[in-house]
């Protein structure tokens, strides 16, 4: 290793490989990444995912950052939300983009469709394609942790949020309980690559996701990066039993 260090699963990698890497397990899952997220999470993810575009609570005319977001899901229900309440008492339309490191991600998104609100960029989220202040909202899911400089990427988020922006950070973290992370220990080493082989052909992509969580900071440790990148009001709500968090801050 000849410079700094970055996290790639359980190995330590040069900060300057990691992108290629991460890059070569999403080119190969792209078209299998909702699937993937309904193996690793059994399903739940979408019920998790609701709960985020309802404290979200999108409104029309405002801008919607979707940030790793290249399959859509998350700014499909953005948009649609925004339109609800833009046919109860009009305004203008939400703009939401989705913005995603890799172009296969972003195609596959595409394949499943749009809508009228959404447009589609690749883009890195430690330097992301927009302007100083032009976001009313930030949201990231399950995607920083793939991030090589997960307090780059933060910052970046704070540099685009407007004054009174949101930022929702949606990712899978630490089960508070003993019993449930043995439990779901056991679930993601021996389960989740072995179905990752017979469905989606790749056992090394979806280990890689296993051991990715596990390098993820806790919910406080991640809390308190949040704060230092100067993010005000920072708050977490745990979701089933802290498998996965939503981490939240506001721009004052």
């Amino acid at each position: 290793m000849t410079g700094p260090a970055a996290t790639f699963g359980f190995r330590d990698v040069d900060a300057s490989d990691k992108p290629g890497l991460v890059r070569g397990v999403f080119d190969r899952v792209a078209k299998r990444y909702d699937l993937m997220n309904d193996l690793m999470s059994g399903g739940v993810h979408r019920l998790w995912k609701d709960a985020v575009a309802a404290r979200l609570n999108p409104q029309p005319g405002e801008t919607i950052i979707d940030v790793a977001g290249g399959t859509g899901d998350m700014a499909r229900r953005f948009s649609r939300m925004a339109r609800r309440v833009q046919q109860r008492r009009g305004g203008d339309d939400a703009k939401v983009f989705v913005v995603d490191y890799n172009a296969e991600m972003i195609a596959a998104g595409r394949e499943k469709g749009s809508e009228p609100e959404m447009a589609w960029a690749v883009g890195d989220a430690q330097r992301l394609p927009l302007p100083d202040g032009s976001a009313d909202a930030y949201v990231i899911s399950f995607g920083i942790r793939n991030v090589t400089d997960i307090a780059a990427a933060l910052r970046e988020a704070r540099r685009v949020l407007k004054p009174g922006g949101r930022f929702l950070c949606l990712e899978f973290s630490r089960p508070i309980t003993e019993p449930l992370q043995k439990a779901y220990d056991a679930y993601s080493f021996k389960l989740i690559p072995e179905i990752g082989a017979r469905v989606g052909g790749d056992r090394d992509a979806y280990q890689y996701l296993v051991e990715s969580i596990r390098r993820f900071p806790d919910q406080r440790t991640f809390a308190g990066m949040i704060a230092q990148a100067g993010f005000a009001r920072v708050d977490y709500t745990n979701f089933t039993g802290g498998v996965a968090a939503l981490h939240t801050g506001r721009v004052i």
